[in-house]
């Protein structure tokens, strides 16, 4: 397989970013590659504050400090949202071109002065309230906050999101799926404890401060974290993927084998590019619009509040155990097979919704937006450096991400326009059966263009 590129150039004494500063990684009892993942994973904690579940602890209070109606602050966060994502092709062409290491340190930052901007944003529109009309207040919030959305969801759920999973991706090959499924099992754990742990920062000091909290934890743990563990490839530190070759699954397996190096363009005119990253946007669609708006969803299909929000845990071990098994099979089968079963899991989901009374209809709820999760967390990290290599990883991936985070901004929109129009989601619900339907028929034929047998 050819190596990344991201090399470090000038002598190790003068040279901040050298990969030999401020250790040398071959030097590591065991192979370095298990501690990318170790920090990849404690950095993907950190995108919290601009993950959906990490936002909607905060929807209440910022709707009475900033003076605005829901349907506002939902257009806000989808506007902020999808600019975000309109920017994210241009971060990962910066990846390739820095390497995941120094973008993971700039992300972090850029993720911690964002958290302070949000403690500021009540205080700057009470400023700014001393010499606008009064009528203005609104208008202000909503741009206020709008840019806040915007920069937070490209910092942390963006580019810090994209170069921790990429990290990983570089450092393994055959035990991709395994070093993948590892990570996928404890941000799926942390991410459903993430509302709870953020209650009670809010509870305790305040909103504000709590955003002062996590942007001073960002800056003094993560990125000095960051600085010291990441490196960007193996090559460049004297090593190879996976620690050494594995003839395993490699040698049964022609998916397995990279015979060339994709650049974006090439990869966009595939159809398994769009396959993949469709399902994976669908996904972030539906998950984060049921998110938002969950309690109302629970009050329509007669589920009380605390009810439907418990679902969330039994969701979170379906998706961990799916997130290992894909972990474990990866590598025995073609990835198109998974990519199926993730869209049918999506179906179930949406259709369970629908009928959350009955039993049948909980479980389905549970079981196929656990095994869609799961099976997201595992393929997202899996599918780009085995389909089109690592040369251009961040340009493919950036790509993929900016579609997934535009969707996330979408999803709550049309959801609560749904509800707004005919007060009642089973509209959009509908949608969202057919389509990871269709996704899942068009799946069957997303093959690895690497594949010549």
């Amino acid at each position: 397989m050819a190596s990344s590129s991201h090399q470090t150039t000038g002598p190790p004494f003068i040279d901040f970013w050298h990969p030999d500063k401020p250790f040398r990684p071959v030097s590591r009892p065991f192979f370095y590659g298990w501690w990318i993942v170790i920090v990849g994973t404690i950095g993907m904690l950190f995108s919290i504050p601009g993950q959906t579940m990490g936002f909607s602890v905060f929807t209440e209070i910022l709707m009475e400090e900033l003076g605005l109606s829901r349907v506002a602050l939902s257009a806000a966060y989808c506007v902020g949202t999808v600019g975000s994502g309109l920017t994210l092709p241009w971060m990962g062409k910066l990846y390739d071109q820095w390497g995941g290491r120094k973008l993971a340190v700039a992300a972090v930052f850029g993720t911690s002065a964002v958290l302070v901007y949000l403690s500021l944003t009540g205080t700057m529109q009470r400023l700014l309230m001393k010499v606008l009309p009064e009528a203005a207040g609104p208008v202000i919030g909503f741009l206020l906050i709008g840019l806040g959305f915007y920069l937070v969801r490209m910092a942390a759920q963006g580019v810090l999101t994209m170069s921790c999973r990429n990290l990983m991706g570089e450092w393994f090959d055959v035990r991709r799926g395994l070093a993948m499924s590892l990570s996928g099992l404890a941000v799926s754990f942390a991410f459903s404890a993430a509302p709870t742990f953020l209650d009670y920062l809010i509870s305790n000091y305040t909103h504000t401060g709590a955003w002062f909290i996590l942007a001073a934890l960002s800056a003094g743990v993560m990125a000095p974290l960051a600085y010291i563990v990441f490196r960007d490839t193996p090559e460049q530190c004297g090593m190879v993927m996976d620690g050494g070759p594995i003839v395993s699954g490699r040698a049964e397996n022609p998916d397995m084998v990279i015979h060339s190096q994709f650049t974006r363009e090439e990869a966009v005119r595939t159809w398994a590019f769009w396959s993949f990253s469709l399902s994976f946007s669908f996904f972030s669609f539906f998950s984060t619009a049921f998110t938002f708006h969950i309690v109302s969803i629970g009050e329509e299909f007669g589920f009380e509040k605390g009810d439907i929000i418990a679902l969330f845990i039994p969701m979170a071990a379906v998706s961990v155990v799916v997130g290992l098994f894909f972990g474990w099979i990866n590598s025995r089968t073609r990835l198109k097979w998974l990519l199926v079963g993730m869209n049918l899991g999506a179906v179930a989901g949406a259709a369970g919704l629908m009928v959350l009374h009955i039993e049948a209809g909980k479980w389905a709820y549970v079981i196929g937006n656990g095994f869609c999760g799961g099976g997201f967390m595992a393929l997202s990290g899996l599918v780009w450096p085995r389909f089109f290599g690592r040369e251009r990883l961040g340009a493919i991936s950036g790509l993929n991400m900016s579609l997934i985070v535009i969707a996330s901004g979408i999803g709550p929109l049309l959801f609560g326009i749904s509800k707004q129009w005919v007060n009642s989601y089973v509209p959009i619900l509908i949608v969202s059966v057919i389509i990871p339907a269709v996704l899942a028929v068009l799946a069957l034929k997303a093959d690895n263009p690497q594949r010549r047998n």
